[in-house]
């Protein structure tokens, strides 16, 4: 098991669903400082208000367990890992919170490292629009 440093990035044992496991892949993402050290804007890991964001979601859209870590900065899309997963490496769901039940499902990746991959891709694209729009 690894070190868990910044404890900032897990939703409080209380909360978690008892069976949930976070990633062993995520616990050794975050307990290395890579969060901080990566920059896949829109894209932003939470740090803080975990607890908050896991609460409202599971108030949103009961039908599903959704384990948030990390949400865009353009729009109101949350990556949660799929709590219902009894494994090591869960599905990652992206949700768009606050759209009506039913709704707001936008995608999933097959595990982390996956979702990863998509988010530092979305960074690139999203970081060329912008740099196109400022000197378009």
């Amino acid at each position: 098991m690894f070190k868990i440093l910044k404890y900032e990035y897990f939703i409080s044992k209380k909360l978690l669903p008892k069976d949930f496991i976070y990633p062993s892949v995520y616990i050794e993402f975050v307990s290395q400082d890579k969060p901080y050290d990566m920059d896949v804007e829109p894209w932003h890991f939470f740090c803080s208000h975990l607890d908050y964001r896991f609460e409202g979601l599971k108030k949103r859209y009961p039908d599903k367990i959704l384990i948030p870590f990390a949400r865009r900065g353009d729009n109101d899309d949350v990556a949660c890992f799929d709590g219902s997963q009894k494994s090591d490496d869960p599905k990652v769901l992206i949700i768009h919170d606050f759209a009506t039940n039913g709704w707001e499902n936008r995608g999933e990746c097959e595990n982390f490292p996956a979702w990863l991959k998509m988010a530092e891709a979305e960074s690139l694209e999203w970081k060329q629009y912008m740099l196109s729009k400022r000197h378009g």
